[in-house]
């Protein structure tokens, strides 16, 4: 282990888990945004993908705080379970892209697969209830990929950008 530069913060893992932390939080802002600014309502898988943001971001600012303290294998550690917290979003990702595009079925709790009710009165009941958000069928596309889609790529973005800054933080680059 080589020892680190006079300022942590100029450091190449702070580098690192400084933009990773800034994708983060600009990708949760943008779910919340296209949420509450666009009308788009999120899934069921969609609000499960949020967890390793609502998650990730603390953890990266505290592995940044870490850095800066000159605590670098304590950071590393953060930036190791931010990065398998993002990888495991990454792959929530695309198993709901999958069921978008058809290559399997979704869950059957958001995917259509409820059973209806026969009864008049009945299915009026459920319809007055909750407004169920498929999983399986895409509300946005750009660039060919969907939420889900974009999801799964800045996950494993992010996952591999908190690893490297695992290894740097560790290797006091």
């Amino acid at each position: 282990m080589r020892s680190g530069p006079a300022n942590p913060m100029k450091s190449h893992a702070y580098e690192l888990g400084g933009t990773m932390l800034f994708l983060a939080a600009a990708v949760i802002l943008a779910a919340l945004a296209f949420q509450y600014i666009g009308g788009y309502e999120p899934c069921a898988l969609c609000y499960q993908q949020r967890y390793a943001y609502y998650a990730g971001v603390p953890l990266m600012f505290a592995a940044l705080v870490f850095l800066s303290a000159d605590q670098a294998r304590a950071a590393a550690i953060i930036f190791l379970v931010v990065a398998l917290a993002f990888l495991a979003n990454s792959g929530l990702g695309v198993y709901q892209a999958g069921a978008e595009y058809g290559f399997w079925p979704g869950p059957e709790a958001c995917s259509g697969g409820q059973e209806l009710s026969t009864s008049a009165v009945d299915l009026l009941g459920d319809l007055e209830k909750a407004k169920v958000v498929r999983c399986d069928t895409p509300e946005w596309w750009f660039l060919g990929l969907t939420f889900a889609g974009w999801n799964a790529l800045l996950s494993f973005v992010i996952s591999i950008g908190s690893l490297k800054a695992a290894f740097a933080a560790v290797d006091r680059g």
